[in-house]
C-alpha cells in the first residue's frame, strides 16, 4: 500500500474528531493533528486512536496547515489535507488504496469531489456538488495558498488527476454555531478583498488550473474580476438567486433553503458590509502601516 500521511487541523472538535480518524484507519499510514489549544476532549481521542497531536497557536488556516507541512515528521509519500468534520467514505477509500499506488511520477495531486452535508441532509444542487478540491499530493510537492479565508492547496512540478469517490463536510454542531463561524469568516473574507484592492501585504498569485483544481480556479477568476467589483447589494442578491433558481438550489428541500439563504446570501451579504465597515475605518489612514494596523483593530485578525 502507497504510504498516505493525513493532515488534520483542530480546535474543540471533540464532536467530530473520532469519526473522521475512523474513516481514514484503512488508509493512512500516519496521521498528524495540529490542535490549538482545544479545552475539550480532542486531544484525548486523536491520541487514542493513534494520531500524532502536535500542539501550535492558531493564527489562520493557511498559516496552520503550513506550519504542520514545514514542521510536522512526515515521511509519507503522499499527503491528504483533511478537516475534522470531514469524512472519506468507503468509495473512495478503495479508490484511494488502488489507484494511488498506480499512479505515474508525472502525477503530483489529486482532486476530490466534496460533498457537503447540513442538518442532515446531502446539499446536491445550487453550485454546491461536486466541489473539486485539491486533497492529496506528493510530499513535497504542494503549498497551501497564504490568504485569510478561501485557501487552496498549490502544487507544481506535474499534472493533477480527480477520483470519483465520496468524501463529505458533515458539520453536526447546531445553527448557532454555523452562524458565529461564518460572521469569523465574512471578517477573514473581508480582509482579502480590501487586501485585493489596496495591497496592504502580499497576495498569492499561483492559483491555476495546471496547480489545484479548475473549478477552483475559475471561481477565484469570477470572484476577483467580477464578483468583488459589483455594489454588495447586488452581487449577492444576484449570487442567491443563481443559487437557489438557475442551480436548482430549491430542490434541496426546507435544508437547502436554509443552507442556501445562510451560506449564499446572508454570509455573503455580511462579507459585502464588513467590506465597506472596514473600509470606512481605515479611510482616514495616510500610510498602509495606519491602515494595517487599524484593520488589524477593527478586524480582530492578527494581521
Amino acid at each position: 500500500m502507497t504510504e498516505l500521511a493525513v493532515v488534520i487541523l483542530t480546535h474543540n472538535e471533540e464532536m467530530h474528531i473520532g469519526r473522521s480518524l475512523d474513516s481514514i484507519a484503512g488508509i493512512a499510514s500516519e496521521v498528524f493533528v495540529i490542535d490549538s489549544g482545544s479545552t475539550d476532549t480532542t486531544v484525548a481521542i486523536a491520541k487514542a486512536k493513534g494520531a500524532h497531536v502536535l500542539p501550535h497557536p492558531f493564527v489562520n488556516y493557511a498559516k496552520q496547515f503550513q506550519w504542520a507541512l514545514d514542521n510536522a515528521p512526515i515521511t509519507a509519500e503522499w499527503v491528504m489535507r483533511l478537516d475534522a468534520d470531514e469524512i472519506i467514505e468507503p468509495d473512495l477509500a478503495e479508490e484511494i488504496r488502488s489507484k494511488l499506488p498506480r499512479l505515474g511520477p508525472d502525477v503530483v495531486g489529486v482532486n476530490l469531489k466534496r460533498k457537503h452535508v447540513f442538518m442532515g441532509r446531502w446539499i446536491r444542487h445550487g453550485g454546491r456538488y461536486p466541489l473539486l478540491l485539491l486533497r492529496i499530493w506528493r510530499r513535497g510537492a504542494a503549498h497551501i495558498e497564504d490568504r485569510w479565508m478561501d485557501e487552496h492547496m498549490i502544487v507544481s512540478g506535474g499534472t493533477t488527476v480527480v477520483f470519483e469517490g465520496g468524501f463529505a463536510d458533515c458539520n453536526i454542531n447546531d445553527l448557532t454555531f454555523f452562524t458565529q463561524k461564518h460572521n469569523k469568516y465574512a471578517s477573514r473574507e473581508a480582509v482579502d478583498v480590501i487586501n485585493q484592492r489596496l495591497n496592504l501585504f502580499p497576495r498569492p498569485d499561483d492559483l491555476s488550473t495546471q496547480a489545484t483544481s479548475w473549478q477552483a480556479s475559475a471561481k477565484r477568476f469570477v470572484k476577483e474580476k467580477l464578483y468583488n467589483k459589483i455594489p454588495f447589494p447586488l452581487s449577492t442578491t444576484g449570487y442567491f438567486l443563481l443559487r437557489y433558481f438557475v442551480q436548482l438550489g430549491f430542490l434541496d428541500g426546507i435544508e437547502g433553503l436554509i443552507y442556501h439563504f445562510l451560506q449564499g446570501y446572508w454570509y455573503r451579504f455580511l462579507v459585502g458590509a464588513k467590506v465597506l465597515e472596514f473600509e470606512r475605518a481605515i479611510s482616514h489612514c495616510k500610510t498602509k502601516d495606519e491602515q494595517r494596523a487599524e484593520l488589524a483593530r477593527i478586524s480582530g485578525l492578527k494581521l
